[in-house]
This record gives structure tokens, C-alpha cells and sequence, in this order.
């Protein structure tokens, strides 16, 4: 009896001390908290060491502070650039990039180049990436993203409750620098349309005089219906923002 339960018990230690264990049900060899599969696809650290960047914290503890995993420096995933591709690592995780490649598809463009301009880093060839602007009513805040990855977000100023902004989802129909508001009878610069111009997004207004629409407005419903920017992220939104571009309003 003595003979057979030693044939079971040591084996069921020797599973328990040198095993890999789970993480969320998913295997993780160096139990450092993140999935093997995590490890490889999205943050492209090593499963089979729980500290890649050997900084005395491990990888989970690291991605759940905000730090990068990558790189040794005390500084937030969002603030550091390890492979110095124009992409910080926080970024370069969304999109599943290699933080220490600069070129993660290895297409003679970096990471960081290929974002900027719309394209996929994962894939070699020109293939572009999806474009969507999010418009939230109550919380009065614009967001963009790209890939299904949000890269940004301002705060607006929408329509006032006697003139509210449509909710729905619109496309990006037309563009101009500078548009001229004819019923209200001042510019609307970086103008957006949507709706075939019945309403659209763009910069704060400004009048005839050079006077401009005051940043103290964004953040509270107070136009005409249009959806206004800040200067700065309205130039952003624009030169980013291409016609066809979805836009859902809610």
C-alpha cells in the first residue's frame, strides 16, 4: 500500500513545484501573472521569464501599474519609448507592436511612421487601418481612434438643448479650412461636415472682427448644434481625419 501511494504522491509534487501554472485559465510557464499567449501577441515580453527587463518587478506588477515591462527606467508605458519608433509602449501594447522592434513587420517603416499615417504595423504592404470619431454628449468629449484603438480625447462644446446635436452615426462628408457660416454669420475653421453640412465638427468659431469663440465654452452645450473644438485638437482632428470617416454620436 505504502509502495503505491509513493508512485502517486511524488509525481503530484513534482507537478506542483515545476509545472507551469494558469493565469485566468491560460497557461503561464514563468507565473509572472500574464498569460504565455499575452506575453507573445500583445506585450511581447518573455513567458519563460517573469521579469523581462529585469528591474526586480514583475511583468503583471508592471502592466497593471502602468510601467512599461520593457525597460528597466522608472517611468509610465506612456512616457517611454524602448525602441525609439516614434511609438510609446503603452501604444505600442494597444496595437499589439513589438516594443523592441522598431519596425515590427520589418517593412522599412517604423512602428510609430506607420501609425501616423494610417497604416498597419503588423502587416507588410500598404493596408490601412480603420478610422472612427466618437462623440459623447453627456460627458461633452470627442474621441478618435484608430484600429479600434483610441488614440486621443477633447473635450467639445455640442448644441444647446434648443438646438441639440444629432445622435446617429454620420460619415465625414466634406472638408475646408475655413468655412463661413452664412445663418449665424461667422468662420468655422477646420471645418468637418457631416450631413451634407447641415451640421459638422470644427474649431471654435470666430467672428468677422477676429474675435474667437472663448475656450471656457468647451466642455458645456452651447452651440448651435455643430460640435466644437478646442484650438489645437481641431487642427489635429482635421489633418487626421479623412472624408468617408465614421463618426457615431451618442
Amino acid at each position: 500500500m505504502n509502495n503505491i501511494l509513493k508512485y502517486w504522491i511524488l509525481p503530484a509534487i513534482f507537478l506542483m513545484l515545476f509545472s507551469p501554472v494558469l493565469a485566468n485559465n491560460k497557461l503561464d510557464s514563468d507565473k509572472d501573472g500574464v498569460p504565455d499567449e499575452d506575453e507573445i501577441s500583445i506585450y511581447h515580453t518573455n513567458p519563460n521569464n517573469p521579469d523581462t527587463d529585469n528591474d526586480g518587478y514583475k511583468d503583471w506588477y508592471e502592466i497593471n501599474s502602468g510601467f512599461s515591462p520593457l525597460n528597466h527606467e522608472p517611468l509610465k508605458s506612456d512616457k517611454i519609448d524602448s525602441d525609439d519608433d516614434g511609438l510609446a509602449d503603452y501604444k505600442e501594447f494597444q496595437f499589439h507592436t513589438d516594443g523592441l522592434n522598431p519596425d515590427t513587420d520589418g517593412d522599412g517603416y517604423k512602428d510609430g511612421d506607420e501609425i501616423a499615417n494610417g497604416f498597419d504595423p503588423l502587416q507588410k504592404g500598404n493596408f490601412k487601418l480603420s478610422k472612427r470619431i466618437e462623440i459623447n454628449l453627456k460627458e461633452q468629449e470627442l474621441s478618435y481612434y484608430l484600429g479600434g484603438v483610441r488614440m486621443g480625447t477633447f473635450k467639445v462644446s455640442t448644441g444647446k438643448a434648443a438646438m441639440p446635436t444629432p445622435k446617429g452615426n454620420f460619415k465625414i462628408d466634406e472638408k475646408e479650412l475655413k468655412a463661413w457660416s452664412k445663418p449665424y454669420g461667422l468662420w468655422m475653421p477646420y471645418w468637418l461636415s457631416l450631413n451634407k453640412g447641415t451640421f459638422g465638427i470644427h474649431e471654435l468659431p470666430e467672428w468677422p472682427s477676429g474675435i474667437k469663440e472663448g475656450a471656457a465654452h468647451l466642455g458645456k452645450p452651447v452651440s448651435h448644434g455643430c460640435i466644437r473644438l478646442g484650438v489645437g485638437p481641431a487642427k489635429l482632428i482635421y489633418d487626421w481625419a479623412d472624408i468617408g470617416t465614421q463618426v457615431k454620436i451618442f
